[in-house]
């Protein structure tokens, strides 16, 4: 039997507004509390921190680079999410991610609480229970009823004749065809974002990996030292809905690019508190201002990217700046620990390292999308101009038209007199 579509902005928008709040806690919070088991697989396995640090960077780099499972999970939710709302989706999305600070706030204290009592082998079996409810929320993901478009009623258009690509053709086609190399090409906001955020994502998670054992190696034991991660995640919870709402709003609408950007840099300037002190009362104030930037961050980052692409093009837009990602990911934790390999476990530099790479891609975006803006300006002044001109130019002809008529008409007049 066909399966009943679904309406947007409907009741059961919110059940899958919920599953996709509870997906993205699992999968997109899960990654925060890796920091818990860095020292013990370190000391587990005698690696260096370059070494180990291969461990949350692979982790990672598959969870946004579309390979299985937890990649499959969170990228549905978001993309469905869009077509379930339409008028209201900055809300959403920024409801959907209060899971992801749910996420943070509950894994780093499981973690550390399994990890007393099972090990890191026994709390990964655990982990791997928890995250079969992702089958749950998938399952309740049904398809939404679109407008049909004019295309669509002709029905298809007659096949044309053409030679069959070879395979390796084919295997291009067909990248380009789910990727969004074209969109990258064509759309300026759309490169804008992706290269900025591919850049930012170098610098934006060695504070959710290293937090936790620069705040040991100071002297802050290992509760503690965990709670730091949840203190940013129990932040969230309030923040991030307080973000949607106001980039909800349409005053905000043509701002929020500029909001993102502003974040982004506030979040580089924080992680300079930790190269300043590392006691735990200034670690914990560290973590409450660096929760307000990223909470923008995490209410605005979907949101932006359905503002700069069409939805139509929003699941292969969102999939190719992933990819784009996961490379960053892949390379950020092992360069940071080749740092503190090499500079005698000195964790200032990767904060160092942090911001740098935060500031300077917030910049990037900021000037640029400013500098996109002033061109559709005098783009659009230029086409008024021209619109202008050519009806002060139809104006013109038609004015000398009905002269020449109205001198043919008194000729004849005064021929036909005589």
């Amino acid at each position: 039997m066909p399966q009943a579509l679904e309406h947007a902005e409907g009741c059961w928008a919110w059940v899958v507004l919920l599953a996709s709040m509870v997906t993205q806690g699992l999968t997109l919070g899960f990654p925060t509390c890796i920091g818990i088991f860095f020292t013990e697989l370190q000391r587990e396995f005698q690696a260096s921190n370059s070494e180990t640090s291969w461990f949350p960077s692979i982790l990672t780099a598959m969870l946004h680079a579309g390979g299985l499972g937890l990649c499959f999970s969170f990228q549905s939710t978001i993309t469905v999410l869009g077509f379930y709302f339409t008028h209201r989706r900055a809300l959403a999305n920024a409801l959907a991610s209060v899971g992801v600070s749910l996420g943070i706030t509950l894994w780093p204290l499981l973690s550390r609480y399994l990890l007393e009592d099972l090990g890191w082998r026994g709390t990964f079996l655990v982990f791997g229970g928890v995250f079969l409810h992702c089958c749950v929320c998938g399952a309740i993901l049904r398809p939404v009823a679109r407008n049909v478009t004019s295309e669509t009623k002709e029905g298809p258009s007659s096949p044309t004749k053409t030679p069959a690509p070879g395979c390796l053709a084919a295997c291009g086609q067909a990248i380009l065809r789910h990727l969004a190399f074209d969109i990258l090409w064509h759309n300026a906001g759309y490169r804008v974002f992706t290269l900025g955020v591919t850049w930012m994502i170098v610098g934006f998670p060695l504070p959710h990996v290293f937090l936790v054992p620069y705040a040991m190696r100071h002297g802050v034991d290992e509760q503690r030292a965990a709670l730091l991660i949840s203190i940013i995640g129990f932040s969230n919870i309030f923040l991030r809905p307080m973000a949607g709402l106001v980039a909800g709003r349409r005053d905000f609408s043509s701002y929020r690019k500029y909001l993102f950007s502003l974040a982004v840099l506030l979040n580089g300037l924080t992680n300079l508190v930790c190269t300043v002190s590392a006691d735990f009362q200034v670690l914990v104030g560290y973590c409450l201002v660096y929760s307000v930037s990223m909470s923008i961050v995490g209410a605005l980052f979907f949101q932006v990217l359905m503002d700069v692409v069409p939805m139509d093009r929003f699941s292969r837009a969102l999939g190719l700046c992933t990819i784009l990602e996961s490379f960053s990911i892949l390379i950020s934790p092992p360069l940071a620990g080749f740092l503190l390999d090499n500079t005698g476990n000195n964790f200032s530099y990767v904060f160092y390292m942090s911001s740098f790479f935060l500031i300077s891609a917030a910049l990037f975006m900021g000037g640029s999308f400013c500098a996109l803006r002033k061109k559709e300006r005098q783009c659009g002044q230029a086409e008024g101009e021209t619109a202008i001109t050519e009806a002060a130019l139809e104006a013109l002809t038609v004015d000398g038209t009905d002269s020449s008529e109205k001198q043919l008409c008194t000729e004849i007049m005064y021929v036909t007199s005589v």
